[in-house]
């Protein structure tokens, strides 16, 4: 390192986001992931005890992924290198395994390898890295936002292990941010900086978890407030006015998405109006296409309403054809009427039940041919050949019904719908009483 490096590094020191001012360089430094990193959790242990296999940081932004590979690179022994996915190729890969080969050959020190983002490492990329990995060579320490079940190589995933991050609670960011507070080195210890009780509470709820955010909107807040006599006091008002719009964790192709789809219909399936509105909500803020959550209240009136409110389908229809026609913001109004609908209406799976039972018998069992009193008689030469011989017009009895079979002799006494005791469906039960009856 020559003197201009060190006067870059001197630089950064004072000139660098508070974040990344505030990273930890130590274990005791660290808050939160106490599942990982309270005492005598598995990765405190492998960390001071300074050994590693290949290992796999997973979890949203903010949580301490890169801070803990940084926490790594300040407690082992090993050579510590570091490669961002975005930016680097095959190339460096193998130029920092051709390094690591050489330094455990002439000095039998190993070497971990720091790989962010490895989630944006293609197949070719991750297989080159395999061989080394296998053999020791280098351990990796990958991090990713996205599940690395679907973005990392199964070959490479089976040699590594994934440890989960979560987002830190309320608890843990009010101690960042206090630290960041009474820190006169990293942090803003000197500057004689207040913040208000509702200010601290705003800035925790903005930040999602994500305690990047939460240091980046603290400093903001910071330089926008103008100092009272001695101290500098953060307001509410100041915080709201940094923060401008909470960030959402959700992306669009990945867990977040699938995530929060998967409980907005689970919560319309168990009749939750509240969660149903909080997690249509969240998705609308954090930008999903509002078609998207359209189709889904539309099969979901169909699979877990079905008969039981025969209405469920026209309304979900109805918003769908409403949200194309005026977009959003307004669009937002008929989705939330039709997903609150659905959430209250009676509920029964009969329709899906009842499809799935018929598809089963077609894929299963010998099917038969369609009785020929029930066969199209309207061609020339039908009469000849018996189609529709026998068939009894419903509307010719009372009531406009009659029994005959209809189902082809094979199937003769199939049940496939049965009808519930929820809504519309109770009726068609009393209807038609022998829907109840068992297949035979």
């Amino acid at each position: 390192m020559d003197i201009f490096d060190l006067a870059k590094e001197e630089l950064m020191k004072k000139e660098a986001p508070l974040a990344l001012r505030m990273r930890p360089r130590t274990l005791t430094q660290f808050v939160g992931q106490e599942h990982l990193m309270g005492p005598g959790k598995v990765l405190r242990r492998l960390i001071e005890a300074d050994s590693f296999s290949s290992l796999i940081l997973y979890g949203p932004p903010g949580t301490g992924k890169s801070t803990l590979a940084r926490v790594i690179a300040e407690n082992t022994k090993a050579h510590f290198t570091r490669l961002n996915a975005v930016t680097s190729g095959v190339a460096d890969i193998r130029q920092v395994v051709k390094d690591a080969g050489d330094r455990l050959g002439m000095y039998q020190q190993r070497t971990i390898l720091f790989i962010d983002e490895i989630h944006r490492f293609n197949k070719a990329q991750q297989d080159a890295l395999l061989p080394y990995v296998e053999d020791g060579t280098v351990i990796l320490v990958g991090a990713t936002t996205e599940n690395p079940y679907f973005e990392v190589n199964p070959p490479l995933l089976s040699r590594s292990r994934v440890f989960p991050l979560y987002p830190l609670s309320e608890t843990e960011l009010e101690r960042i941010i206090e630290m960041a507070l009474t820190d006169p080195d990293r942090g803003l210890g000197g500057q004689r900086i207040e913040v208000t009780p509702e200010a601290r509470q705003q800035l925790i709820r903005s930040a999602g978890g994500d305690a990047r955010v939460a240091l980046n909107t603290l400093e903001l807040a910071a330089l926008i407030t103008t100092p009272q006599e001695v101290n500098r006091v953060i307001d509410i008002s100041a915080v709201r006015e940094a923060v401008q719009q909470k960030p959402m964790l959700y992306d669009r192709d990945g867990d977040q998405h699938y995530d929060t789809i998967s409980a907005f219909i689970k919560s319309m399936r168990g009749s939750d109006p509240d969660a149903v509105l909080h997690y249509l909500a969240r998705m609308l803020y954090a930008g999903e296409d509002p078609m998207y959550i359209a189709r889904r209240i539309v099969i979901h009136a169909a699979e877990d309403i079905g008969l039981a409110d025969p209405m469920a389908l026209v309304v979900a229809a109805a918003a769908a054809q409403a949200v194309q026609l005026v977009g959003l913001p307004e669009g937002r109004l008929p989705l939330t009427e039709a997903a609150l609908y659905v959430a209250c209406a009676p509920k029964s799976n009969a329709v899906i039940s009842g499809i799935n039972k018929a598809t089963a018998d077609i894929e299963n069992k010998h099917v038969g041919r369609v009785p020929a009193h029930l066969r199209d008689s309207s061609y020339k030469g039908a009469a000849k050949l018996g189609h529709g011989q026998g068939y009894k017009y419903p509307h010719n009895f009372p009531g406009n019904h009659v029994p005959q079979q209809y189902l082809p002799e094979e199937l003769h006494g199939s049940r496939y719908f049965q009808p519930g005791d929820n809504g519309c469906e109770k009726l068609i039960k009393e209807r038609f009483p022998w829907l109840t009856k068992k297949d035979k």
